[in-house]
């Protein structure tokens, strides 16, 4: 790929895009942030708040602990952790520094002020709307289709920011450039420094909070659970770190993770098979860099596709990816890189996600197995074939299919996913 193509560029405003810090889970830090703002522009703390949220912010905020804020979960705690101690300007970071006297006032806030939740309807799987009051004062603030995308702003009845939903959603366009070939093409043509500009925080922080997984009790700790019952073997090693990132970030664990696609699971099994394989192999800098760009748009490339939030766990994309990563540092490239995929997305594809929880850690494990075993089939003169399933000619047709399955074919799936977390589902 020359590096005057408009595609080259594309591929590299995509990963300046998806790969941003955050610390803690998004969907909750979404809301934390939403608040924030508001509660800046109001001028204050308000007295009373109310937050309207889609189904699917709902169901990725119910179970995961919000990070300094002494364990405390769900959609109201957000919102108090972003009104009492949070920086806007931080963004996904906005309550990454917390001292402690703020994270006690962030539960006597909560104790002392009323923060109404309701859920709505409507087409958007991503949707926040916060309002707040203080007096006379009163704002009202709006965040759709991705975490920071704030469209809406009113004070008193004033529009201070105005940007409809369709604006926000050309936004989110530009992915249609994606091929899994020109994937490989554009990794290994790229410009080291400018991969890395994205690439290495990603990698610096995601294996950091992988190892502090290891090292502390986070959720059910899968990670370790995976390194005590299983040989140590490369392949091990790379489940188990992969979801012992996911054990401490859903837990609440007080370090950044580099976010892909909007979530930091997905930015975590994209790249810590793929590190924990260039360390077994003594591979380069540069080498492990082109092996997660690979992974990261490969990513990309499957979430196009079906959307940030779905019934369709995104730790089958990213560990499918880390599949291909691998498969990348030890030689292959687009024979090796398609067959990986479609043999990996063959296995998991249907995997439900029924939100942001400790359990998000196992299906990380899975999904990278799966990732493996793909390229290993390959390995071996094995694949799974067109009309196996969802399977077709192609690995873009292939995505393509996946990608309906997941953003349409499962549309029911995940409301009822919702009634059921929300306790909505009759027994009889």
């Amino acid at each position: 790929m020359d590096k005057n193509d408009c595609k080259y560029r594309k591929y590299i405003e995509l990963l300046k895009k998806e790969l941003v810090p955050a610390m803690g889970c998004t969907e909750p830090i979404a809301i934390a942030y939403g608040a924030a703002r508001a509660r800046e522009v109001l001028g204050g703390l308000p007295a009373h708040t109310k937050i309207a949220v889609s189904r699917n912010i709902v169901k990725n905020v119910k179970s995961v602990v919000i990070p300094n804020t002494n364990g405390l979960k769900g959609i109201d705690a957000a919102a108090a952790a972003g009104i009492v101690a949070g920086r806007a300007d931080k963004e996904l970071e906005v309550i990454s520094a917390v001292p402690g006297d703020k994270k006690r006032e962030i539960k006597e806030y909560l104790a002392a002020n009323t923060i109404e939740v309701e859920t709505q309807e409507g087409d958007l799987l991503f949707d926040i709307q916060i309002e707040m009051c203080k007096g006379e004062d009163q704002v009202k603030l709006r965040i759709t289709r991705s975490h920071t995308n704030i469209v809406y702003i009113e004070k008193n009845g004033k529009v201070l920011l105005e940007n409809s939903c369709e604006e926000a959603k050309e936004k989110e366009d530009g992915v249609d450039l994606l091929t899994v070939k020109d994937i490989v093409d554009f990794a290994e043509c790229a410009d080291l420094e400018e991969l890395a500009a994205y690439i290495e925080p990603q990698i610096q922080c995601n294996y950091a909070i992988a190892q502090e997984g290891i090292r502390g009790t986070y959720g059910a700790n899968i990670g370790k659970v995976l390194l005590n019952s299983q040989e140590d073997t490369v392949q091990n090693r790379a489940k188990a770190m992969a979801a012992a990132g996911s054990d401490a970030r859903m837990s609440g664990c007080e370090l950044p993770v580099v976010i892909l696609t909007g979530s930091g699971n997905q930015g975590i099994a994209a790249a810590v098979p793929v590190i924990v394989y260039a360390e077994e192999m003594g591979s380069s800098r540069e080498e492990l860099i082109r092996a997660v760009a690979v992974s990261d748009l490969i990513t990309i490339h499957q979430r196009s596709r079906i959307g940030k939030l779905s019934a369709y766990c995104g730790a089958v994309n990213a560990g499918c990816a880390s599949g291909t990563g691998i498969a990348y540092l030890q030689g292959g490239r687009f024979p090796e890189i398609a067959h990986t995929i479609v043999n990996s997305l063959a296995v998991v594809s249907g995997m439900i996600c029924d939100g942001a929880k400790p359990s998000c850690a196992a299906k990380i494990a899975v999904s990278v197995e799966a990732g493996i075993l793909g390229y290993h089939m390959y390995l071996q003169g094995q694949e799974f074939r067109g009309g196996d399933g969802i399977v077709t000619k192609g690995v873009d047709e292939t995505i393509y299919n996946v990608g309906q399955l997941g953003k349409d074919g499962m549309r029911e799936t995940d409301k009822k996913i919702v009634d059921i977390m929300m306790g909505c589902v009759s027994k009889e």
